[in-house]
This record gives C-alpha cells, sequence and structure tokens, in this order.
C-alpha cells in the first residue's frame, strides 16, 4: 500500500509563514491523527498534499509521486477536506454517478458504497434536505469510491452523532487494518485517542510530535495532556 510523505514543506501567504519546514510520514496500516490548534497549518498542509496549493518550498509525496503525477487520483487517494462541496439540487446517489463518470470508476461501485456509508435510503433525496450528518457521509462515500489506498480526510467526525461516531471510528480501523493508510485531522480528541495509531502534532505551522499513541500516553498520560503541552507556546499567543 502507498505511503504519504511530507518532506521539508513550507508555506508562506504573504508575510505570514503558515506552514515551517514540516516533514513527517504517514504509514500505511494505521490510522495516522494529524492535530494541531485552529490555525496551525494542519489544511494548508493536506491542501498541498492534495496538489490544491502550490507550496513555497519541500515536497509532499504519494508513493514516491506527487498528487498531480498520479495517473488515476482518486484510485489511489480519496480525500474530504469538507461537507460542502456539493450541488444542493443533485441526489446523493447523482453526485457519486458524477465522481465515478469522471474518474472512471464502475458505477457498480456506488450502491455498495451507498451502504456502506448507510445513506441508501437517502440516496435518491436532494442534497439540499440532507443533514450535515448526512453531507458528511455522502463526502465519506465520495472519498471511498474509488477503493483508494490512501483516506485523507478532515474533521470527518463533523456533524454526527454518537452512534455515528462510533461508526466512523471503526471504518477507519477497518480501513487501516486492511493495509490503507489513513489520515484524519480532528480537533476531537477523545476520538483521535480511541481511534488513531500514530500521531503528528503541529502547532506555528512547525512539526512538534511524530509518533505512535502509545509513546505519547507513556509521556504525558494522555493524548489531551501531551496535545497541550506541545502546544502551549501557540495557544498562548
Amino acid at each position: 500500500m502507498a505511503t504519504v510523505e511530507v518532506r521539508q514543506l513550507s508555506k508562506t501567504f504573504r508575510s505570514v509563514r503558515a506552514v515551517d519546514d514540516l516533514s513527517f510520514s504517514a504509514p500505511p496500516g494505521k490510522v495516522t491523527g494529524f492535530l494541531g490548534p485552529n490555525g496551525s497549518g494542519k489544511t494548508t498542509t493536506l491542501r498541498m498534499v492534495l496538489g490544491l496549493v502550490r507550496p513555497t518550498g519541500g515536497d509532499s509525496l504519494i508513493d514516491g509521486k506527487r498528487y498531480v503525477d498520479l495517473p488515476s487520483p482518486r484510485r489511489v487517494v480519496g480525500a474530504m477536506l469538507d461537507a460542502s462541496g456539493f450541488n444542493l439540487g443533485r441526489t446523493g446517489r447523482d453526485h457519486l454517478r458524477v465522481l465515478a463518470t469522471s474518474a472512471g470508476i464502475d458505477r457498480g461501485r456506488i450502491d455498495e458504497i451507498l451502504d456502506e456509508v448507510d445513506l441508501t435510503t437517502a440516496a435518491d433525496r436532494r442534497v439540499r434536505g440532507y443533514s450535515l450528518g448526512m453531507k458528511q457521509r455522502l463526502g465519506l462515500a465520495a472519498a471511498l469510491l474509488g477503493d483508494p489506498e490512501i483516506l485523507i480526510l478532515d474533521e470527518p467526525a463533523n456533524g454526527l452523532d454518537p452512534a455515528g461516531m462510533a461508526w466512523l471510528r471503526a471504518l477507519l480501523r477497518d480501513q487501516a487494518a486492511s493495509g490503507r493508510t489513513v489520515i484524519v485531522s480532528s480537533h476531537v480528541l477523545s476520538e483521535v485517542g480511541q481511534t488513531a495509531d500514530h500521531v503528528v502534532i503541529v502547532s506555528g505551522g512547525r512539526l512538534r510530535f511524530d509518533g505512535s499513541l502509545a509513546e505519547l500516553d507513556s509521556e504525558d498520560g494522555s493524548l489531551e495532556a501531551g496535545f497541550l503541552r506541545l502546544t502551549a507556546a501557540e495557544v498562548a499567543a
């Protein structure tokens, strides 16, 4: 399975250094929690990995290639950076049909994915009538559509009720157990603590920690305690 490598990645917006010489790897077969305070550079980093933002310096590689050089990117990387990029007049099923057609994915995959994210009964309703949690599930369906080797998800638990969060936790663990690389950016530390094997913490655009959750727990007693210690300078500022 493919790995994600970030190598000395930097991004400057005018005078703001949003990401500063950042390096880490997300290994296959594990859930990597990508954590940091608001404004720490997490989303900018993920957008650079996905080729949506051009870095000022450094590079990010997916199985040794930049995202833009992947021959069938949706079959390698499934991503969800927000749950708002939908045509609200389309049904959930039609949204997935458009994506499948553009990526050359067999439409037979659509029913399978709708069932996997528990949207089968709502598939033929227009997205404008979906709750936030349903939109999150549709975004996850889009990310999973190409049966990718890598999942990159930004706040995937947003809008999910407790049962939905437990379902998401099991889904992510199953994806990692099958050998896939899973990267999850989230502010819900309790969920990350129950899901992640590997943790990357950034603050002020710089790397503060890159290691196993067990290592952080051993040093600080909990993910939350370690996160607060490692990001204290940025929070205080």
